[in-house]
């Protein structure tokens, strides 16, 4: 026996040793602008190694429009729309963190019901934004289903957008001082409805991905971060919960009436594709346990609370900033005033252009099979990026 299996032995050192003796040329591969998995218009330079990837290049730019330019030539009312704009998928954090910039500068503090407001929109927002990022996870990894099934419970929130300000995406509800208008009862009562029903449907969600060993084989061990990494590179947000740096804006800088709500921040210190995977996951549970406690408190204030302010057309001279938690990271906006109705200056700090930069370090000894699912964890909204 011993005698029959020693050729073969035999022959699989013999191409052992003839695989360490070759010299591989490294080659690079160009994903994009116009690819699959890049979930918008940029280009991702891969240098392979046979299968492994051993460098990478982000390249954005293809969507700039001048945004901060933009603001310059228009009153601060004005702007509003526009910061719906900057992301579609987070229009209503984006709009909120500018009135918010606005309102510090003004030095007023809004009535109380509408901060409770603008958290329920805020988490609504969260709720639909990681749903479509779960969306497309599922598509990067060969799963339609999970496609499907993120994509109708994302119209449900997306319905209460139409219930709470009459759109789908580009809400237009904060305003400078407030929000547009109150919530109605129906409000109210379809949004405990929806999460109610969605918290038992994520947990299929989340079945239908775990049950599957090549999704989770795909994930876990796959591009491993630091916290230490994490940190030098910028990295905010889920990306950087998931390497262990317990931060979260809401609960260590808390903006609005956040310090007045219960909720977890997840962390996870394994620091791979899984571990990000799983820490936006859990974020829409804690969102939908938010939603509840500020709508008791909605409730609580009454229908004849004030949910706005009358605020003056022009903006004292100064430099302010404000930050919150988007869905993707930490997001800044810094504006300049000269005392005018326009403002001099108006520079956004984007989570996603950071994260995005962190692509060499999170593509480094992936295959380049794993690009697609190790980049999908940015969840990365491209015309933000260029704005």
């Amino acid at each position: 026996m011993a005698d029959s299996i020693a050729p073969i032995v035999a022959a699989e050192e013999n191409l052992q040793k003839q695989a360490e003796k070759m010299d591989t040329d490294k080659m690079w591969i160009i994903m994009g602008p116009q690819h699959p998995f890049s979930h918008g218009l940029w280009t991702l330079k891969v240098k392979v190694d046979g299968e492994i990837c051993v460098d990478a290049e982000p390249i954005v730019g293809y969507l700039h429009r001048g945004w901060e330019k933009e603001t310059e030539n228009r009153t601060y009312p004005k702007i509003i729309p526009m910061a719906d704009r900057l992301c579609y998928a987070a229009s209503m954090t984006y709009t909120h963190l500018y009135c918010m910039t606005v309102e510090k500068a003004l030095g007023i503090d809004i009535p109380e019901k509408a901060k409770y407001i603008r958290i329920v929109a805020d988490e609504v927002c969260r709720i639909q934004s990681h749903l479509m990022w779960l969306a497309a996870v599922g598509t990067d990894l060969g799963n339609l289903t999970v496609f499907l099934w993120c994509m109708r419970e994302r119209e449900f929130f997306l319905d209460l957008n139409v219930k709470l300000c009459g759109a789908r995406m580009t809400t237009n509800y904060p305003r400078i001082g407030g929000v547009r208008n109150d919530t109605t009862e129906l409000f109210d009562r379809d949004i405990i409805r929806t999460i109610d029903r969605f918290e038992k449907a994520l947990w299929e969600i989340i079945a239908l991905m775990d049950d599957s060993s090549i999704i989770v084989s795909r994930m876990k061990g796959v591009s491993y971060i630091t916290r230490e990494q994490a940190a030098n590179v910028g990295l905010t947000g889920p990306a950087m919960r998931g390497c262990g740096v317990d931060f979260d804006i809401r609960r260590d800088d808390p903006y609005d009436a956040y310090d007045q709500v219960d909720f977890e921040v997840p962390v996870l210190t394994e620091g791979d594709s899984y571990a990000r995977y799983m820490i936006r996951t859990e974020e829409m549970f804690q969102s939908c346990n938010i939603i509840r406690q500020a709508v008791q408190k909605i409730q609580a204030l009454g229908k004849n609370a004030p949910y706005r302010l009358k605020v003056p057309s022009r903006v004292p001279a100064g430099t302010h900033f404000t930050r919150m938690e988007d869905p993707r990271g930490e997001s800044l906006m810094y504006l300049v005033s000269d005392g005018s109705d326009k403002p001099y200056r108006l520079k956004v700090r984007s989570p996603i252009f950071t994260n995005v930069s962190s692509a060499k370090l999170q593509c480094v000894g992936a295959r380049i099979a794993d690009v697609p699912a190790v980049l999908a964890q940015i969840d990365m909204c491209l015309g933000e990026t260029d704005r």
